[in-house]
């Protein structure tokens, strides 16, 4: 049987044990999780400790040959990570939903790792098959990384193509694969935009949602009608703190200042490490609504109803108050915007300001807005 999605889908089961024993022979990715396991490890006794501990990655591996295995291996390491990186985590909607259906999770994006992660440990926690993660191309120019995330069940969105009919081609077979993903009863979880939202407004990009239509428009469907059997559903995923928070600051300033910003080589996999293991303080996971047909019409109305369960399932934090403050004090701006004068706000004002410390005052303003959006968003609703 021909395998149409080989190079872009996640492993099967029956390739798993191959993957482990190529990933086993890289030195980069065995000195990577050293780093990680024992980072206070002295750097003149490494060399000596990776042999050791490498036999211990091979222990520990020789068990794992299913993905589900794989997942299991992670579970107790993303537990630590968010007990060292978290104070709370909440997940809410899932008891509103059927664990039996397939569903495709659309949700805000603001940080590249942590929301499949979120998504997938949230599932898990609630006893719900994990989902399948899109995953650009562009993120996985490391093979060690590749093989890893497509070991954890992402597949492979290819935006670096720039041939116009080529770039289609490959979206028609993206759809596809999706499409035959919920119909192997398989949840999908995908990005309302390509790229974080990094000024913390969450906006869906309807060409993502014309590329879910397009396996459907070779079946003559409706963009309606394909739609409904991909059982979208919005999921807002919240961080009170965001460890890149003053990355996105700079980078946005530099945007707006500047036509040709580029990106360094590295700045994703920076942006990876430190949100994976910055303080996030307590996380939110919300589980909205599947949308209904009147809400599929087209992908500007499907669009705008994400848009609103995404702000609806907002929970106003103290720092976004802290935030408002600072800026009505230093600034002047959005006094006509309230601060609940009933919170606390000391800690949270002291702890912006040890982020904004010694940063140009347009990147000051950049990341205070960044945390003030939810109030700004909502007295502009109202």
């Amino acid at each position: 049987m021909t395998d149409n999605y080989s190079d872009i889908r996640p492993f099967n089961d029956d390739e798993v044990t191959a993957v482990l024993k190529r990933l086993l022979t890289s030195d980069e990715l065995l000195g990577a999780l050293l780093n990680y396991r024992f980072p206070s490890l002295p750097g003149i006794v490494k060399p000596l400790a990776k042999p050791v501990f490498s036999a211990r990655v091979k222990k520990e591996f020789s068990q794992v040959d299913s993905i589900e295995a794989f997942q299991l291996w992670l579970e107790p390491k993303v537990e630590q990570l968010l007990q060292r990186s978290t104070t709370e985590v909440v997940v809410e909607g899932l008891d509103q939903l059927d664990p039996a259906t397939p569903y495709v999770w659309i949700s805000n994006h603001r940080d590249i790792a942590m929301d499949p992660t979120m998504i997938n440990y949230s599932l898990h926690l609630a006893g719900w098959p994990t989902s399948r993660i899109a995953i650009g191309d562009n993120l996985l120019n490391n093979p060690d990384v590749a093989d890893i995330m497509r070991l954890n069940k992402s597949f492979i969105v290819k935006r670096s193509i720039e041939n116009k009919r080529q770039k289609l081609r490959e979206l028609q077979r993206l759809s596809g694969y999706i499409r035959h993903s919920v119909e192997e009863g398989q949840s999908i979880w995908i990005a309302q935009r390509e790229g974080r939202a990094k000024d913390n407004i969450d906006k869906t990009d309807t060409a993502v949602l014309k590329m879910l239509a397009l396996h459907g428009r070779e079946r003559k469907e409706s963009f309606a009608e394909t739609m409904q059997a991909l059982n979208p559903v919005p999921v807002s995923i919240q961080y009170e703190w965001d460890p890149c928070d003053l990355m996105k600051a700079q980078e946005l300033v530099s945007r707006a200042s500047a036509d040709d910003y580029q990106k360094d080589d590295e700045e994703d996999v920076r942006s990876i490490l430190t949100g994976l293991t910055g303080a996030k303080g307590k996380v939110k996971v919300n589980f909205g609504t599947p949308l209904i047909a009147e809400q599929l019409q087209d992908a500007d109305i499907m669009a705008n109803q994400i848009d609103q369960q995404l702000r609806d399932m907002i929970e106003v934090l103290p720092v976004h108050h802290a935030a408002l403050q600072l800026l009505q004090q230093q600034n002047g701006q959005f006094r006509q915007h309230p601060v609940d004068s009933s919170l606390d706000l000391s800690k949270d004002i002291e702890a912006l300001n040890q982020r904004i410390a010694d940063q140009s005052s347009a990147v000051q303003q950049r990341l205070l807005e960044n945390y003030a959006a939810p109030l700004l968003l909502e007295a502009n609703k109202t």
